[in-house]
C-alpha cells in the first residue's frame, strides 16, 4: 500500500511540476530562433512533450547554400534536471530511452539528418556526411543550452550510438557523458574483424549447425527460390536493386549467421533434418528476407549511402560457398546505395581518426555491449589512457544489451561509473 501511495504521490508531484513549468518553457521556447513546437502531452502525463521543427543549415559552413527542417521531441522534466540528447541514426524512436529513466532527465530526441520527416526539398547527397550531422546536434545542444543549465549526457543504439561517438569526437565538450550503446566503429568496408567473430562465438556445434543451414539452403537453392517467389509475392515485395529474387535469396544466406547472432543467438532454434519448409521459414525469419527487397531497402538509402562513403560497413565472406553461389564470384558487399547516385571513394580515415582520438582522448564514455551481438566485434575496447569503460552485457544481442539486463554487480558498477563522471543520481529501479 506504501508503495501504491509512493507511486501516485510522485506521479501527482510530476504532474504538477510539469503544469508549473508548462507557461515559463513554452515562452523561452518561443525566444529560440529557427525553433518551431507543438506540444503533444496531455494534462495527466508526468511531463510535458513537444514536437519540434528546427531549421537547419544543409552545410554548416556555408549556410547560403540553403536549409532543410529537422525534427526531434521534447520530454521536460524540469529546469533542475538533467538534460539527455538521444542521437539517432535513423528515424526518431517513440519510446522513452534507459538513460532519460534512470536520471529522471529532460530528453531531446534527434531525427538523424535526411531521415524520416527531416529531408531537404531534393536529395542533395552530398550534405549527407557525419561531420554536417554532428553540427546539426551541436546547433541544438547550444539552442537549448539556453534553457537548461544543468549536465547534459548523450546516448544513441546501434547507428544512434555510432553518432553518439562521433558527437563526442567532434564536440567534446557539448555533454558532461556520453552512454553509446551496441555502437560499432567499422575499419573499413569489408571488417574482416566479423569473420573472426563468425569463427569464434558460441559453441563449435553451434556453429557447424548454422554453416549447415546455410550449404542445405544453397543445395536446395532452385526448389527454395521457388517457395520464396511466392512468399515475396503474397508479402508484395520486390527486387529491382538485387535484379531478382534469387539473388535476394543468396544474400539471404550468406547474410545468415550475421542476423542470428545479431538479434536470436539460440541455437536450438535452427532447423535441422531434411524439411525445406523449415529452413525456407528460418531463412525468412532470421536473415529478414524483405531486407533484401526494394520495400526493405529503399528506407535505408541514407545509411547505405554513409557506409560507403565514410562510415564503413561489413561484407559476405564466400568462400565455403562459392561453387553453390549463381550470382557472386567475390565477396559482396552488404551496402546498398541509392540507385542512380554517384558515391564518393569510400575514405577510411575519418573511422581511423575517432579510433585513434577514443584510445588517447575519449573520457566520459559507457559503452554498452552484447556478449553475442555481431556488431560487438566492430565495438570500441578501451584503453587504459582514459576513464570510460565498456560493459559487455552476457549472452545479450543487439536488442537486449541494455541496463536493465545487466547482471547485478555490472549494473551496480555502471550506476557508480555514471555517479563519479557526471555527479548525478541514479535509479535503475525505474527500469523494472
Amino acid at each position: 500500500m506504501r508503495i501504491c501511495l509512493f507511486l501516485f504521490f510522485s506521479l501527482s508531484f510530476g504532474c504538477a511540476r510539469a503544469q508549473n513549468d508548462e507557461v515559463v518553457l513554452e515562452r523561452k521556447l518561443y525566444d529560440l530562433p529557427d525553433l518551431a513546437f507543438k506540444k503533444v502531452s496531455t494534462a495527466t502525463d508526468p511531463y510535458l512533450k513537444y514536437e519540434l521543427t528546427i531549421r537547419q543549415p544543409l552545410d554548416h559552413q556555408h549556410p547560403e547554400k540553403g536549409y532543410f527542417y529537422q525534427h526531434a521531441t521534447l520530454l521536460h522534466k524540469g529546469f533542475d534536471r538533467p538534460t539527455v540528447m538521444e542521437t539517432e541514426g535513423y528515424w526518431l524512436y517513440s519510446g522513452r530511452d534507459e538513460v532519460e529513466k534512470i536520471l529522471d532527465a529532460n530528453n531531446l530526441d534527434i531525427e538523424y539528418r535526411f531521415y524520416g520527416k527531416s529531408l531537404p526539398d531534393s536529395m542533395q547527397w552530398e550534405y549527407l556526411t557525419i561531420e554536417q550531422a554532428t553540427a546539426d546536434l551541436h546547433a541544438i545542444n547550444q539552442l537549448f543550452r539556453k534553457i537548461y543549465k544543468g549536465k547534459w549526457i548523450s546516448t544513441g543504439i546501434s547507428k544512434g550510438g555510432e553518432t553518439t561517438l562521433y558527437y563526442k569526437y567532434f564536440y567534446p565538450q557539448d555533454v558532461d557523458l556520453s552512454v553509446p550503446y551496441v555502437a560499432p566503429l567499422d575499419n573499413s568496408m569489408e571488417d574482416l574483424r566479423i569473420y573472426h567473430f563468425f569463427d569464434t562465438i558460441g559453441t563449435a556445434d553451434c556453429r557447424a549447425k548454422i554453416r549447415q543451414v546455410q550449404l542445405f539452403l544453397l543445395e536446395h537453392e532452385t526448389e527454395a527460390v521457388e517457395k520464396l517467389k511466392w512468399y515475396a509475392r503474397g508479402a508484395g515485395l520486390h527486387f529491382s536493386y538485387t535484379g531478382s529474387v534469387g539473388k535476394s535469396f543468396e544474400y539471404a544466406v550468406l547474410e545468415y549467421p550475421f542476423a542470428f547472432w545479431q538479434y536470436d543467438g539460440k541455437c536450438d532454434s535452427l532447423p535441422t533434418g531434411k524439411n525445406l519448409d523449415d529452413y525456407v521459414e528460418s531463412v525468412i525469419k532470421v536473415s529478414d528476407l524483405s531486407g533484401f527487397a526494394d520495400e526493405g531497402i529503399k528506407p535505408f538509402e541514407a545509411h547505405y549511402y554513409q557506409a560507403a562513403t565514410q562510415s564503413g560497413y561489413y561484407a559476405y565472406n564466400i568462400a565455403p560457398f562459392k561453387k553453390y553461389l549463381h550470382y557472386f564470384t567475390e565477396n559482396p558487399s552488404a551496402t546498398f546505395p541509392p540507385k542512380g547516385v554517384v558515391l564518393k571513394p569510400f575514405d577510411p580515415t575519418l573511422n581511423a581518426r575517432v579510433s585513434a582520438w577514443l584510445a588517447d582522448s575519449g573520457n566520459n564514455i559507457l559503452y554498452i555491449y552484447g556478449g553475442i551481438d555481431t556488431w560487438t566485434s566492430a565495438g570500441i575496447i578501451v584503453s587504459d589512457r582514459v576513464n570510460s569503460k565498456r560493459f559487455v552485457v552476457p549472452g545479450a544481442t543487439h536488442a537486449t544489451a541494455r541496463i536493465k539486463n545487466m547482471p547485478p554487480a555490472m549494473q551496480q558498477e555502471f550506476v557508480e561509473r555514471v555517479k563519479a563522471l557526471a555527479g548525478l543520481g541514479v535509479d535503475v529501479g525505474v527500469l523494472r
